[in-house]
């Protein structure tokens, strides 16, 4: 998509991070947006700032865990703007543990929140034939995890590129990208301020401290606040938007650091240990 000027984009996850980030972005690009957070308060404040940049905005309280959710979400859009052309498929929590209720939870948002977007929306974009999905993944959707998280990352790396081929191979003018991003400088690693109150596991809360986990959260928090800034990750997607670019990393030294990995695949050998990938 070339012109991005006097259409509209759909934004998940807008109340903050790579999300309000993606917002500001497209209305600076003169695109009205609808966004879409379950977080209101923080929803409402983005959409006021949105509102002094961009010719339009709204703002939808929403869970993408829930399809119907997302239907209302499209409703409104349409409503207000006619049309859309950019969905950002963006909601989503962190989230480790190996409880059923954090991988519920978790993929719930991460994975069905980017399925019932697709469900959603798609065939919109290929009714006009001419609009792009963006797809928020995680280099964790491409470095091997143990985890909820990386399983949702993993799926939705996975059906945002099995997208691209059929789409492709259709010959249509609707385009993809995944986005990968790396270290970046959101407030992902308290998702629990979102988890809901079924997933929510009393015997966890009560559990002694675990002194390697926390010592793991510490690394995952600074190298957060070392990472790149929210603004960065959406100049990358409007450029991936406009140049119809599928992949788009934050982060190329983590790219390379994968290199054992597929050498490993292609070589029918047994992966790597996920801790000595990039290692010299």
């Amino acid at each position: 998509m070339k012109e991005l000027e006097g259409k509209t984009a759909v934004v998940t996850g807008a109340g903050s991070g790579i999300g309000r980030a993606l917002a500001i972005r497209f209305a600076t690009a003169g695109m009205h947006v609808a966004l879409a957070d379950v977080e209101e308060p923080k929803l409402a404040e983005v959409a006021q700032e949105v509102d002094t940049i961009g010719p339009g905005v709204i703002a939808v309280p929403t869970d993408v865990s829930e399809e119907e959710a997302i239907h209302r979400l499209r409703d409104e859009a349409l409503d207000a703007f006619g049309a859309v052309h950019v969905v950002c498929n963006n909601a989503g929590v962190g989230g480790g543990g190996e409880t059923l209720a954090d991988w519920q939870w978790v993929m719930n948002v991460n994975f069905w929140g980017v399925v019932h977007g697709l469900r959603t929306f798609l065939p919109l974009l290929q009714g006009q034939n001419e609009g792009h999905i963006v797809n928020t993944a995680s280099m964790a959707g491409i470095f091997p995890g143990y985890s909820p998280y990386s399983a949702s990352k993993w799926a939705v790396v996975g059906i945002s590129e099995g997208l691209y081929s059929q789409l492709s191979m259709e010959g249509s003018d609707v385009g993809v990208s995944c986005l990968c991003p790396g270290w970046v400088r959101t407030s992902i690693i308290d998702s629990d301020r979102n988890r809901p109150e079924w997933a929510t596991s009393a015997a966890l809360d009560d559990a002694d401290p675990d002194p390697v986990a926390e010592m793991r959260m510490q690394f995952v928090r600074d190298s957060i606040a070392s990472g790149r800034q929210p603004e960065e990750v959406a100049g990358l997607v409007h450029d991936a938007v406009v140049n119809g670019t599928f992949w788009v990393f934050t982060d190329e030294t983590m790219v390379a650091a994968n290199r054992p990995r597929y050498e490993a695949l292609l070589a029918g050998e047994n992966p790597p240990s996920a801790w000595t990938i990039g290692a010299d």
